[in-house]
């Protein structure tokens, strides 16, 4: 079995520091710009400080697009809320596309290594990123990514997954330098979550709309969620699926394939 590495390293040595004061047990309702340092700002000062860290940010999000191209390693990066159901997703998508594929996968979590080491039992390359080594950051950006694939032999594989924080709102924000965002969302949250949280569907090129499983113990409008869906994205495809039966999944499949046949 493949042991998972982990990034960032261990407190005093150089990392980047975001710090946020996010309650990520209210379903994400935080809003941006955020305040990036102690002290509060309002005005052209927030502004300026919240547009250089986008700036900076997308400098080393182009720096890893390059990379990716000269390895040419597809990249896939998915986000969704807490509880979803992004691993299981990857632990089917790795059991049906491997050993076609060869891929590699980076796991970002607040804290512990759990979904690291289930997807480290498929024997593939995984590094987990633990954004608690500097402030809880509420998503991944492009600095960490960069470092993480220092553990990742990019020319061995051909296609690297990103499982991105449980958050619909900062990893929109954020370009990691991948080709595709996957916004990943389930029958469980109800159907307002694009209306909610826009961005997430706006930026993304697929949603998944994960345990249809449950569906019969619900009352849920499906229609309500693909309007609302295409409301805020009228071009964006959507593929009804259940990660824990794998109902639908071939459609997953096969636009995987075809992405990576226009690469």
């Amino acid at each position: 079995m493949h042991r998972p590495d982990s990034y960032p390293p261990k407190p005093g040595s150089k990392g980047h520091h975001h710090d946020h004061d996010h309650d990520h047990n209210r379903d994400q309702d935080h809003h941006h710009p955020h305040d990036h340092e102690h002290e509060s700002y309002t005005g052209h000062k927030t502004i300026k400080i919240v547009t250089n860290i986008l700036d900076a940010n997308n400098r080393i999000a182009e720096e890893n697009r390059r990379a990716f191209a000269a390895a040419r390693v597809h990249v896939i990066n998915i986000i969704s809320s807490p509880g979803t159901g992004k691993t299981t997703l990857l632990e089917a998508t790795l059991k049906h596309l491997l050993p076609k594929f060869k891929i590699g996968v980076i796991e970002g979590d607040i804290a512990t290594t759990n979904d690291a080491q289930r997807i480290a039992a498929f024997n593939v390359p995984v590094v987990q990123i633990m954004t608690n080594e500097f402030g809880g950051a509420c998503h991944l950006e492009a600095a960490p990514v960069r470092q993480a694939l220092e553990q990742i032999d990019l020319h061995s594989i051909d296609l690297l997954f990103v499982e991105n924080v449980g958050n619909l709102v900062c990893p929109a924000e954020f370009d990691l330098g991948e080709h595709e965002k996957v916004v990943l969302c389930s029958v469980t949250e109800g159907e307002d979550k694009p209306l909610k949280y826009p961005l997430a569907f706006q930026v993304s090129n697929l949603a998944l709309i994960n345990k249809i499983d449950l569906l019969p113990h619900l009352e849920f409008d499906m229609k309500s969620l693909h309007e609302n869906i295409h409301r805020v994205n009228p071009k964006l495809t959507t593929l009804e699926i259940s990660a824990r039966t794998e109902k639908g999944l071939q459609a997953w499949f096969n636009w995987i394939r075809s992405r990576m046949a226009k690469k």
